[in-house]
């Protein structure tokens, strides 16, 4: 971590905001989807990057609060484009249907940023009867991002424009079970341990990251990869640590952290605008053009776990998730 605004080879720090890592960014070209937009960082990210001039589509669970988050954002950038679109992430039939809806509105899409997250939860199962944390933070993303790929594909092709995945991780994928991903045991209640749990899922968010960018054509679950340059086509993928941040619900299933967090953090976290400052930094500022498969800190690339390293892992993983999201 870039401590007390020691920059790195960004330029930028731990103290750096979301506004000062897209200083003088031109947007207005760009349509981007941001899960999670109407709490926490999500909300920061979608009012700087439509402060930028991208086309926003806030992908929220809860329509209503998106909708108060969008006009308290007009209310300040007169001249934002912002949708609001439903999107429960822990239920793969609520994620078909938000792709198909896009896919049906004809938008473009420059850039996915995979934000929405649930922290350490009690034990609970999704929808599909997948284990909450993992279900919500990790599959209903690559399910989404599976599904959006064409749409991608032909927006970066069409517009001679990169195309950009982000997928906000976090430093607690290094506190995952010892084995990384429990396969064999992904709903066993009886190993269940929170923090496990969500180091698991963030661990995911990375290794889906890394194999994203693996430049090859080999089979995805349902179309090729992308990285073609002899069509036009690129698009990259990378990962983030937002900083540990005090002014969020994540904590909301932890009262004693999440008081005495309240009490302290002001002095050693970050705030909501320092904690949007890397997902917009990946998702919109120059010097990460053409960089894919990196592990994001503080505005600068950083050194993951060796378990988010291992290709092999993440491969495991692709075809885990494929299994899982594939209809029967």
């Amino acid at each position: 971590m870039w401590i007390f605004g020691w920059k790195g080879p960004s330029g930028f720090s731990a103290s750096s905001t979301a506004e000062e890592v897209t200083q003088g960014i031109d947007g207005s070209a760009l349509t981007a989807i941001v899960t999670g937009a109407s709490s926490g960082i999500g909300v920061e990210t979608t009012r700087v990057l439509a402060l930028r001039g991208v086309h926003i589509v806030m992908a929220v669970r809860n329509v209503d609060a998106g909708r108060n988050v969008k006009e308290s954002i007009l209310k300040e950038i007169p001249s934002a484009k912002i949708d609001v679109m439903e999107l429960d992430l822990s239920s793969m039939a609520s994620v078909r249907k938000f792709a198909s809806q896009y896919q049906s509105s004809n938008l473009p899409l420059n850039l996915l940023i995979n934000n929405a997250g649930v922290m350490a939860t009690p034990f609970m199962l999704s929808q599909d009867k997948i284990e909450l944390q993992f279900a919500t933070n990790h599959l209903g993303h690559f399910l989404l991002t599976d599904l959006l790929l064409e749409t991608m594909k032909r927006t970066a092709r069409e517009s001679n424009i990169e195309g950009r995945i982000v997928n906000v991780s976090s430093e607690g994928h290094r506190i995952a079970y010892s084995e990384g991903i429990r396969f064999d045991k992904i709903n066993d209640e009886s190993g269940y341990y929170t923090w496990y749990a969500y180091g698991q899922s963030k661990l995911a968010n990375i290794l889906h990251a890394k194999e994203l960018a693996r430049p090859s054509l080999s089979l995805k679950c349902f179309f090729l990869l992308w990285h073609n340059q002899e069509e036009g086509v690129e698009i990259t993928a990378n990962s983030l640590h937002p900083g540990a941040i005090i002014s969020t619900n994540l904590m909301r299933h932890h009262g004693l952290i999440n008081t005495v967090g309240q009490m302290l953090g002001k002095y050693f976290l970050k705030n909501i605008p320092q904690g949007a400052a890397t997902t917009c930094y990946v998702a919109l500022n120059p010097q990460v053009k053409g960089v894919s498969g990196e592990y994001f800190l503080d505005s600068n690339i950083g050194n993951p776990s060796a378990k988010a390293k291992d290709a092999d892992l993440a491969k495991k993983l692709w075809d885990f998730s494929c299994t899982l999201t594939n209809p029967k």
